[in-house]
């Protein structure tokens, strides 16, 4: 995994503080700590931290800077991710949750640091997974998620994580009024009015919801950490997680599951394009058969999956514009054209 230079001062890290808190609550740890900041994040920032004794762990907190309510709950994700342990699901062990800001200024909890690959673009799969890993990898993400809808949410204690019924039109309400909120009185930039549109076409279109389950709500290729043979050693990136329709969460992978010569969503070429991955419909197949559940309502989902990744990253780029510069702040100039294109592809979808 691709690390930033660690400096005696880190942004988003009071080394004292925190390294208190580990001497405290982290049995094993043992100072002094070195922090650096894992490439790649654009919302909340994760730390790779080294202690004197070689034990290696993630710590996970907010952005710095302006965030969103009800936004980078760090109790949730770390309750989540407890909770999931015991299951199939392939999780971070955790170690401990903070609470007290005077600690970090922000809460955080640390968790194991899972060795592996995260395949963030097309060089890091074609340099690093040969082809048989590549189907490999379409296969164990199929069948992982598959496994996380299957979970029994009152026997892990997450029944009361959310409401489980009219999951598309809590989204839908979340993410506009989320996407308002970013704006304050400044100019709309290009594209919001086609999501306002869209959020409106969406609602009026929502499938029967047929079944409640754990919703990763950001499941895709780079946010797993792959073993060398391509199957899935942990599943990362829990702050949208919730309760809903679980094809909300098949509908996104295939939203960035890329095909060869189609476009990335962001950034470099779709490690998916490669020669060995399996196709679109090969991974919706194996996630059909591997969960029994009905798909054929998986295209609104693709729509509604890029109006919320638009959604998203309007929130991302008002708080970028706000001054949070933490994680890759170079990649964010981009995003109104991004937006735009996103907003695109769900009406393609939709039509």
């Amino acid at each position: 995994m691709s690390v930033a230079r660690s400096t005696p001062e880190v942004a988003g890290i009071d080394v004292p503080g925190v390294t208190q808190w580990f001497d405290a609550h982290v049995p094993g740890a043992r100072p002094p700590l070195t922090f650096e900041l894992v490439a790649g994040g654009r919302s909340n920032l994760t730390f790779r931290v080294d202690d004197a004794a070689g034990h290696t762990y993630a710590l996970r907190r907010p952005p710095v800077g302006h965030v969103l309510p009800t936004a980078h709950d760090m109790a949730r994700e770390h309750r989540i991710l407890t909770a999931l342990g015991p299951t199939p699901v392939p999780v971070p062990e955790t170690y401990g949750l903070c609470e007290d800001e005077a600690v970090n200024g922000r809460p955080f909890y640390v968790m194991a640091f899972v060795d592996g690959l995260v395949v963030r673009d097309a060089a890091v799969a074609e340099a690093r997974l040969d082809p048989a890993a590549r189907r490999a990898a379409g296969e164990s993400l199929a069948d992982t998620l598959a496994a996380l809808h299957a979970v029994d949410v009152d026997t892990v204690g997450l029944g009361d994580l959310a409401r489980r019924d009219g999951y598309v039109d809590r989204q839908l309400r979340r993410w506009s009024g989320q996407v308002a909120h970013s704006l304050g009185d400044g100019p709309p930039p290009p594209g919001l009015a086609r999501l306002d549109e869209l959020g409106r076409e969406l609602a009026a279109r929502i499938p029967e919801q047929t079944a409640s389950t754990i919703v990763h709500g950001d499941y895709r290729l780079d946010n797993v950490v792959l073993h060398p043979d391509g199957t899935v050693a942990a599943v990362l990136d829990w702050e949208l997680c919730t309760l809903g329709d679980p094809l909300a969460d098949v509908g996104l992978l295939l939203d960035y599951w890329g095909s060869p010569g189609e476009p990335s969503l962001l950034g470099p070429e779709p490690a998916s394009a490669l020669d060995g991955f399996w196709s679109k419909e090969q991974v919706l197949a194996r996630y059909a058969a591997s969960s029994g559940r009905d798909v054929r309502d998986v295209g609104y989902f693709q729509a509604f999956g890029y109006w919320k990744l638009a959604c998203i990253l309007q929130g991302v780029y008002a708080r970028y514009q706000a001054g949070a510069r933490a994680g890759d702040p170079q990649s964010v100039d981009g995003f109104p054209r991004v937006i735009d294109r996103l907003g695109q592809l769900a009406t393609d979808e939709l039509a």
